[in-house]
């Protein structure tokens, strides 16, 4: 006799919103997680009443409706809208890439003129693109890609846009309009009280053991449940037996100021190659604070190594093919469920993730 019908591995967004529905469909469910904390990545730690985005910048934004009256149920969202500000050597430029962008970049004034400036910019590049770099400019031109792009992106990757595959920038949003909304969804806002607010409600009344790595320590788990919710890194899962699947990291730097605003904006990004860091963020900004003091966020891109936090999937051809022959032992597994960023070597957005938990709980519990 089992102890509970899903033991579900991790308590970020897609492990806390499986097992609030299984919870809510009547099983018993059990969630481990690593950290001594849970919510995963979108967790919090509140200061001096602000709540600081401990693993980097999230904003819930959305267009699908079911997902947005779902969280809606659990916490009030502010109306929060991300329009960031790039600054390069100086120089301030609002993002996307729009009228005010061009406007401050050329000097130019109507939709037509930014448009010409851009088409001419962009034959500077024949033929098919061969690496970043020349997808950029093609997309964009070659003073945006210089001033707004290239720096940020080798800061990110950690190595030159010529050496990087053009598929990373598919495409490039620009707008000819003066709108400086970052997303282009109909949804958007931070939970009023932080995320923690979001992760409680929907883990309340479930069992959870923090501080808990399910991989080191599995055999005291086998046999607590009919099925396991997997959201760790699929390789670790294997034990790593067919090769690292690699990941960009990140380190934090966070400050505490005797300011009221430092920087005017949640989230400004540096792009220039010469400052280390990729963006600042000033957290009480996402929820419009007005304490006396305030803090801020150095995010530095950096070489993942095993064993430390996994932000970014390395998605070039080497590690596509090897996540995919992770994929099909995943698939052999019959009581284990993969699902989220980790486990299918994905970026995802929030709303993302918690639209796969939902259809993943729904083709589990019908």
């Amino acid at each position: 006799m089992f102890m509970y019908d899903y033991l579900i591995v991790g308590s970020g967004l897609f492990g806390a919103v499986f097992a609030h529905e299984a919870k809510q469909a009547g099983k018993r469910v059990l969630v481990l997680e690593r950290r001594e904390h849970v919510g995963g990545n979108i967790y919090c730690e509140e200061k001096d009443g602000i709540n600081i985005h401990k693993y980097g910048a999230h904003i819930f934004h959305t267009s699908y409706q079911d997902v947005w009256d779902y969280v809606n149920q659990f916490v009030e969202f502010n109306n929060y809208v991300n329009s960031p500000v790039a600054n390069y050597k100086g120089e301030l430029y609002n993002l996307p890439f729009n009228m005010n962008t061009f406007a401050r970049l050329w000097g130019i004034v109507t939709p037509a003129e930014a448009a010409a400036k851009i088409a001419e910019q962009r034959t500077a590049i024949k033929g098919e693109p061969q690496n970043l770099e020349e997808q950029a400019i093609s997309l964009v031109g070659t003073d945006i890609y210089t001033k707004l792009i290239k720096g940020y992106t080798e800061k990110q990757w950690g190595r030159s846009c010529t050496e990087l595959p053009a598929f990373i920038i598919k495409r490039l949003p620009v707008r000819y309009t003066f709108d400086n909304n970052y997303f282009n969804d109909r949804y958007q806002g931070i939970p009023v009280g932080g995320y923690n607010k979001l992760i409680e409600a929907l883990l309340d009344g479930i069992e959870v053991r923090t501080g808990v790595d399910y991989n080191e320590s599995r055999a005291e788990s086998e046999g607590l449940a009919k099925k396991v919710i997997y959201t760790g890194p699929v390789d670790a899962y294997f034990d790593y037996k067919l090769g690292q699947l690699e990941y960009r990291g990140l380190r934090f730097e966070t400050e505490r100021l005797k300011e009221v605003n430092h920087q005017g904006v949640a989230v400004m990004n540096y792009t220039e190659r010469e400052v280390p860091y990729t963006r600042v963020i000033e957290h009480k900004h996402f929820e419009f604070g007005t304490q006396s003091v305030t803090y801020v966020t150095k995010e530095y891109p950096a070489d993942w190594q095993p064993g430390e936090e996994a932000y970014y999937p390395v998605n070039n051809e080497r590690n596509q093919k090897l996540y995919q022959q992770y994929a099909d032992l995943a698939a052999q597994e019959n009581y284990v469920i993969f699902g989220g960023r980790l486990a299918e070597y994905k970026y995802y957005d929030m709303d993302d993730v918690i639209k796969s938990a939902l259809e993943c709980v729904g083709r589990e519990l019908k």
